[in-house]
């Protein structure tokens, strides 16, 4: 899905949006927000299928676990609640929060930072490096090799 929308970049790199019915001054980027940063870099090649389904898969662990606070009602709940699996909705949270935090211990100290920042809060790679006070352009090194180990916890292939 494409959701694009227009950004201004300030002198610092920083993306902002413009109020509604104003043009941009300076420097502006079009990006597609419902991109996630991991979605950016599979698709132009930086990191690898086996990588890219790894962080697909703790992705979807934790929208699961709902760790996030909600903000509105939830559409995805059933009223006899059925799902096949035999759990019920709040147990495929709690097992979804298990799948996730053991995915995030398997990665190890150091390398869950940069998987949370990026994967599940869908920060982008300078923003994520700017905040944990890394040196530009090693964000996509340490992702990687975060990605190498979680794929490794799921044991793909």
């Amino acid at each position: 899905m494409r959701e694009l929308m227009e950004q201004v970049i300030d002198a610092n790199g920083r993306r902002s949006t413009p109020a509604p019915g104003t043009r941009p001054r300076g420097r502006s980027v079009r990006v597609n927000v419902a991109e996630s940063p991991l979605a950016w870099l599979a698709a132009r090649g930086l990191v690898t299928p086996r990588q890219s389904e790894a962080g697909e898969r703790l992705r979807a662990d934790y929208e699961r676990a709902a760790i996030t606070p909600a903000v509105t009602m939830r559409w995805d709940a059933r009223v006899d609640g059925g799902g096949g699996d035999g759990l019920s909705p709040i147990e495929r949270q709690v097992a979804a929060k298990r799948r996730f935090d053991a995915a995030i211990a398997g990665a190890g100290r150091g390398l869950s930072d940069i998987l949370w920042r990026v994967i599940c809060a869908g920060e982008g790679l300078p923003a994520a490096e700017r905040d944990l006070g890394w040196p530009a352009r090693s964000g996509r090194l340490v992702l990687g090799l975060a990605l190498d180990r979680l794929a490794d916890h799921y044991r793909l292939p």
